[in-house]
């Protein structure tokens, strides 16, 4: 018995003494941890490291901003590569549900800087932090993740890249929609809200450079030669899966395929499948196509009246405008494209649409060679502003906004045709815009 008491009594003693070890270890973490935010907080960094080792070493799970504030003491005030990956690691393990998708991107961006991995091992990182939230990664890292997957499947698997491409599009687009929404309800009062709109148009601006570095590595694999035979063989395996038709249709038509057989095949089973707005629309275009022009107005208002967000109306607008200017149908096209506009005003693209309708009429609507470069001030007109109310085209506008201006009567042809600078000049055919005659 006293044995046995005595046995007991030990193993009392070894639990309690354990367990008033963890309370002092836990109390000791907790001490050191206020401790390191507080100096951190106040900028006094040497102070806050000594504690921030303790707390990486021995209180790994106590806190994510141990992690957090860690990562500029390692990157920025120790400038330590091995520290910092070690930060990132800790953090994934211990707090792997801590916006794990942002870490991801923010830890391939931070060895790929570093050349503290191979472009295999950054891949990877990228690869799960967009399995998890696409939404959370970096602009720049989107394009990297899309370039791996293009560069390791274009020979091999090409509907692997043309599905990763829809895919990363869509949250691209997802992104640029809601910083739209944003800007629109911001610019309402832009006085008081500067910041925040600078903030959203620089983000924006930085979304459409990656739109459009996804749109030049897609446009050499994406040819209607190539999509042509895979959607055809493709088509029986998913000619019930909405998405897969959808963005099958999408390929064919932004591409200008919409005149082989398939894409009415395509368009009319995507339709079936999901009698969607967009299903519709497209089906408009077919219809039109066909000679069917009462049917296709009918079905274009269908789709439209079908959509009740603003921002999505203006797309299908837009959509239609491109099917008219298809047609030749040049006035009709920026009619649509203008209401485009009324439903977002802040569409940089329909202006710049509305731009390039402009440019393709130089040499119809003008006689001499002053009237032709004068269509250019038109086009550069539109050009500006698509870039002033819409940051996400700013890259893309400019470009035209070059080439435009690079083709607006110089002096010389103001003086040749006889006009003053400033002077008003009104463009004939179609266009039948009055614009100022440029004074430089």
């Amino acid at each position: 018995m006293k044995k046995f008491t005595f046995l007991l009594a030990a193993a009392f003693f070894i639990v309690t003494a354990k367990t008033n070890a963890q309370d002092d270890a836990k109390r000791e973490c907790t001490i050191k941890y206020n401790l390191f935010k507080g100096d951190f907080k106040s900028k006094k960094y040497d102070e806050a490291y000594t504690n921030w080792i303790y707390l990486m070493d021995n209180c790994k799970d106590l806190s994510v901003n141990i992690y957090k504030f860690g990562s500029d003491l390692a990157e920025k005030v120790r400038k330590d590569p091995a520290l910092a990956k070690r930060v990132y690691e800790q953090r994934l393990q211990y707090f792997p549900n801590a916006n794990p998708a942002k870490v991801h991107s923010d830890y391939a961006t931070y060895l790929s800087k570093n050349k503290l991995a191979s472009d295999d091992e950054i891949f990877t990182i990228l690869e799960k932090g967009y399995s998890i939230d696409p939404t959370k990664m970096g602009v720049k890292n989107l394009y990297l993740y899309f370039q791996g997957v293009t560069d390791r499947n274009k020979d091999t698997n090409p509907q692997k890249v043309f599905d990763t491409y829809d895919d990363v599009l869509e949250n691209v687009t997802k992104k640029l929609e809601g910083y739209a929404a944003k800007l629109k309800d911001l610019k309402k009062d832009s006085v008081n809200n500067k910041k925040l709109i600078r903030a959203y148009s620089i983000n924006s601006k930085a979304l459409g450079t990656v739109e459009g570095g996804l749109d030049a590595i897609i446009v050499e694999i994406s040819t209607c030669e190539r999509l042509v035979p895979l959607y055809t063989r493709d088509f029986e395996a998913n000619k019930t899966n909405a998405q897969w038709l959808k963005r099958a249709v999408s390929r064919m038509f932004n591409k200008g395929c919409q005149t082989d057989p398939l894409f009415e095949k395509l368009v009319r089973a995507f339709a079936e499948t999901s009698p969607s707005p967009e299903a519709y629309a497209f089906l408009a275009n077919v219809l039109e196509d066909n000679g069917d022009a009462s049917g296709a107005m009918a079905m274009r208002q269908k789709s439209f009246d079908l959509e009740t967000d603003p921002l999505k109306k203006a797309k299908y607008k837009l959509k239609f405008a491109k099917a008219a200017k298809s047609r030749g149908q040049k006035s009709k096209a920026r009619s649509l494209a203008r209401e485009a506009l009324s439903f977002n005003p802040n569409y940089g693209k329909a202006h710049l649409f509305i731009a390039r309708l402009y440019q393709s009429s130089v040499n119809s609507c003008g006689n001499s060679l002053f009237e032709k470069r004068m269509v250019y001030v038109a086009a550069l007109n539109e050009a500006q502003r698509a870039a002033r109310v819409d940051p996400s085209i700013v890259g893309a506008a400019g470009k035209y906004i070059r080439s435009y201006r690079a083709n607006i009567p110089s002096k010389k042809d103001v003086f040749t045709a006889g006009v003053q600078p400033g002077s008003s000049h009104k463009i004939g055919c179609w266009i039948g815009l009055t614009v100022k005659v440029p004074s430089k």
